[in-house]
């Protein structure tokens, strides 16, 4: 909400732009309703267009039924099938937008946060990796990514940014909630850690370039991939959800 509000103020003075609010409703009984009502009233308030893209309509599937398909094999954390899916519906949301920039308010204390999860996955693609122009996707922006969490929250009560009052029920099983915590602890006790931890994987660049990785169409859905079928596609085929 806090950079929709910006982004709206900047719109104003380029009237050459448009400007489209996006949400995904993952289907989360109890907990995404409150957030799609603000996003809804906040949209009507700056007289920006509000558009809304579910998992059930995308997927055929909630992210509550997926919750349920995950226990039943025996994983508990349903935050990492959430933010696959996620990510897929925001890059089909902002097609079906005509968007040409996606811009997301991911903070310093989430990017630090995945860059610590990857480091611990030693998944090192995912690291240093810079916006760029590819096929397939619309190219994502992160203005607020280097700004605390905090400081967001503070603009957003100065600016009487109404909040969401419900948890989601989900978050306390993710690794990205211990990671948190203990990123917390240390920033805490030693302040900057947060910031020289995004800056030293900046100057490290360790991404290959996205050229190199080979990137394919995904046989079930038909947007980009790196295999024959997209994460997306595989987590719903891996809870027997497909088809």
């Amino acid at each position: 909400m806090s950079l929709l509000q910006m982004l709206a103020r900047i719109e104003n003075v380029f009237q050459s732009t448009e400007l489209v609010a996006l949400s995904i409703d993952e289907g989360i009984e109890g907990y995404r309703k409150e957030a799609l009502n603000i996003a809804a009233a906040s949209s009507r308030k700056l007289g920006v267009e509000h558009q809304v893209l579910s998992f059930k309509s995308l997927f055929g599937h909630t992210i509550d039924e997926i919750a349920v398909a995950s226990q039943k094999k025996g994983q508990f954390s349903v935050c990492a099938y959430c933010g696959i899916l996620r990510r897929k519906a925001l890059n089909v949301a902002a097609k079906k937008a005509h968007a040409s920039v996606l811009a997301t308010a991911h903070n310093l204390d989430d990017e630090t946060q995945s860059i610590l999860m990857s480091l611990m996955r030693g998944n090192v693609k995912l690291l240093g990796k810079k916006s760029q122009r590819i096929d397939g996707f619309v190219r994502r922006i992160k203005p607020l990514c280097l700004i605390p969490e905090r400081e967001i929250v503070l603009y957003a009560y100065l600016k009487h940014i109404p909040f969401q009052s419900v948890p989601c029920p989900y978050a306390n099983t993710s690794l990205r909630n211990e990671v948190r915590q203990f990123l917390d602890v240390v920033d805490e006790r030693h302040p900057g850690m947060k910031f020289n931890l995004a800056s030293a994987i900046n100057r490290l660049q360790l991404v290959e370039p996205i050229e190199s990785l080979g990137l394919k169409v995904c046989q079930s859905c038909g947007e980009p991939s790196a295999g024959s079928l997209c994460r997306s596609c595989q987590v719903l085929q891996d809870m027997e959800l497909s088809g």
